[in-house]
């Protein structure tokens, strides 16, 4: 049996922190709750340290029992976070048309790179903290999200997850048959899900920058999928096809003007940007965090956030200078 000490104990968990977090992020939403419970997971272990036995499952496992179960209780308590697009409304038909505010919604959130080290070398993470993923985790009821996340994320077999969420291995299946369903519903597939980091990705985000701090809609166009979806938490509204982004960006230059900002941020595994636009005083003041989704065809979405909050965690500064 392990020994109740608190520089063990540290040690021993210290290196499974941030791939901990990741997995409360993709249970929760939001990277807020996911520390909460992060801390709440290494309470909970702390506690039961002295009767963890590792002859019956690696501390790894051990810890993301503890925390999948936290995130369950946590979840009873929490409505789901959503994306504009997951609000079941249709994308908007006109670009020009006032914008909404949910202020009452507790949006999905974006979480820096930073917090998960590079995404790409979380074990098993494979495309699970793409927005989209993410996003589609809160259209599941809460333990059906567990089980995919643990069997298709995690790449635990059925027993162990039934083990772990105390169900039977048959209810485990069902559970996940189920899951899958409603994500194919959603229009995210497998194939989604395990998508690699293309360092193209970045390439085609930096040539959409330059179109934007060039006020080139014709290149803006070009580089957007036929089907290319923008969207705004807090507003409801959001806009899907290429016409209706470049028009929704044309109302941005006409009510921000064109002299435009951008710095490269990275969440979520994705390229992202935050966008600042020019400021009476000669500066530059922080619009938003622009993260964005992008395949062979060109950048299929940009998720834009307009909260002070995802500001805060991602650090961001909230004025440039004129030369920076």
């Amino acid at each position: 049996m392990a020994t109740t000490t608190d520089e063990d104990f540290t040690l021993r968990t210290d290196p499974f922190r941030r791939e901990l977090l990741a997995h409360c992020y993709r249970m929760l939403g939001s990277v807020h709750d996911a520390e909460d419970l992060l801390q709440e997971t290494l309470l909970r272990a702390w506690r039961a340290y002295d009767r963890y036995d590792p002859s019956r499952s690696g501390l790894r496992t051990w810890l993301y029992r503890i925390a999948t179960n936290a995130c369950l209780t946590a979840l009873d308590q929490r409505s789901r976070r959503p994306l504009p697009s997951g609000l079941g409304a249709p994308p908007g038909d006109d670009p020009m048309s006032p914008l909404v505010r949910g202020e009452e919604v507790p949006w999905l959130q974006p979480i820096p790179d930073a917090l998960v080290g590079d995404p790409a070398d979380v074990v098993a993470a494979r495309g699970s903290l793409r927005l989209a993923f993410v996003a589609a985790m809160q259209l599941l009821p809460a333990r059906q999200r567990a089980v995919l996340i643990l069997r298709e994320v995690l790449q635990w077999p059925a027993a162990d997850v039934a083990a772990a969420l105390e169900m039977t291995t048959p209810a485990v299946n069902s559970a996940l048959q189920r899951a899958r369903a409603r994500l194919g519903e959603a229009g995210l597939g497998e194939e989604q899900i395990d998508e690699p980091v293309n360092p193209d990705h970045r390439a085609q985000v930096d040539r959409y920058v330059v179109a934007f701090e060039n006020a080139d809609l014709s290149m803006l166009e070009r580089l957007l999928t036929q089907d290319a979806v923008i969207e705004m938490p807090p507003f409801v509204n959001w806009y899907r096809g290429r016409e209706h982004y470049v028009r929704f960006i044309a109302r941005a230059f006409t009510l921000r003007g064109t002299d435009w900002r951008m710095r490269p941020v990275a969440a979520n595994g994705q390229p992202a940007v935050a966008a600042y636009t020019r400021a009476p005083d000669g500066g530059y003041a922080l619009h938003s965090l622009q993260v964005f989704a992008v395949t062979a065809a060109g950048i299929s979405r940009n998720t834009t956030f307009q909260d002070q909050d995802v500001f805060d965690t991602f650090a961001l500064p909230a004025r440039l200078t004129a030369t920076a």
